[in-house]
């Protein structure tokens, strides 16, 4: 186990703060140490915290932390802010509500950036629930930006999931449409001190009932004053267990195998004739693949495969004229680059692409030798 991992296992926060940083820019150490807490997490109960703007959620989150803290339970809270579509930058404001816990070794209180992701959580929220979870935090309580009717790619991730309301977000032909309403666990109702609380409730009753099985509790909270939040926390309680939520299986570790998708086999393409904007891979039939070079760093390259792409993914070997131009194009169009070429000898580089099964792909970028 590394260093960082085992002051993680210790409560090392400020080990778990650089190690959360690490795994949000992709960091390979990062990711080897995310892989060697796997083992520890699946115990955390992961609730995601989901709604339109200006319903409350981080007030609401605040209060939850408390409530949580006052019952004895460690904490970690990811709050996602949107990033600028236009300068790329977030201003991570949602933990300014939460100000007051700063204090407390039991609440870990992270904010993230979606940096362009969709759906309302950031790109790299799933690793961070497992990251916390590991660290054994017993809750993980995830707010997301203000959502919209479609993104609910908290359900994906989250093992009880509260989807916030306020009066006069809508009438009752708003409560019948598909969408976010359709992932609730436990509905929340809050700022229920405001005119029109009691109205929203019933449409939202009315609107269950043309659904058949069990329906989701509704709960009325006023966030700001803390009323409703042992009743928020019984109804998360009487959920069936879920420790761990919906995040992925534990990441192989090396020598240990695991079934997965393969993705399409690729082959070098005919050397672009318009530019370095050609691509320089093309899909084939399958054919005999080389069998994979020794790895450089194995275990660090280990994990981040099993980070990136499908667990046991084996490597496929591209042989390119210009290796830098190859990569440079690559990385370009979101390729991720693991290891960098040594200064001399024989020059192995990996990348990941995206294919398009969604599935990543992994290319062994090697330098043709000269004729």
């Amino acid at each position: 186990m590394r260093d960082a991992a085992r002051r993680i296992r210790e409560g090392d926060l400020r080990a778990l703060a650089r190690t959360a940083t690490g795994v949000e820019n992709r960091d390979p150490e990062a990711l080897a140490t995310l892989a060697d807490l796997a083992p520890f997490a699946g115990h955390a109960r992961i609730v995601g915290i989901t709604g339109p703007p200006g319903v409350g959620k981080s007030t609401l989150v605040d209060a939850l932390a408390m409530a949580l803290r006052q019952r004895g339970r460690t904490v970690a809270v990811l709050a996602i802010d949107p990033s600028s579509h236009l300068t790329g930058g977030a201003i991570l404001g949602d933990r300014i509500r939460m100000l007051r816990h700063h204090a407390d070794a039991g609440i870990f209180i992270r904010s993230m950036a979606t940096r362009g992701a969709m759906g309302g959580l950031a790109a790299a929220t799933r690793d961070l629930a497992r990251l916390m979870d590991a660290a054994g935090r017993d809750y993980v309580l995830i707010e997301t930006v203000g959502v919209g009717q479609d993104e609910i790619e908290i359900a994906g991730l989250a093992g009880a999931n509260v989807v916030v309301q306020a009066p006069g977000m809508g009438d009752d032909v708003q409560a019948l449409k598909a969408g976010i309403l359709e992932i609730a666990d436990v509905f929340v109702i809050n700022k229920a001190d405001q005119p029109g609380a009691g109205r929203m409730e019933q449409e939202l009753r009315a609107a269950l009932s043309l659904a058949e099985g069990p329906h989701p509790p509704i709960v009325l909270t006023v966030a700001t004053q803390g009323k409703g939040l042992a009743e928020l926390l019984d109804a998360l309680a009487a959920l069936p267990a879920d420790p761990g939520g919906r995040a992925e299986e534990r990441v192989p570790l090396p020598g240990e195998t695991a079934q997965a998708p393969r993705a399409p086999d690729l082959r070098p393409a005919q050397e672009p004739r318009d530019g370095p904007s050609a691509d320089i891979a093309a899909p084939t039939t399958p054919e005999p693949q080389a069998a994979a070079t020794d790895w450089k760093n194995a275990e660090q390259l280990h994990h981040a495969i099993a980070f990136y792409a499908a667990p046991g993914l084996q490597p496929t070997p591209i042989s390119v004229p210009d290796l830098a131009a190859a990569a440079g194009r690559l990385t370009a169009s979101g390729g991720q680059l693991l290891n960098q070429p040594p200064a001399s000898g024989a020059a192995h580089l990996y990348v990941f692409v995206e294919a398009a099964s969604a599935r990543a792909v992994l290319l062994e970028l090697t330098q043709e030798s000269a004729s």
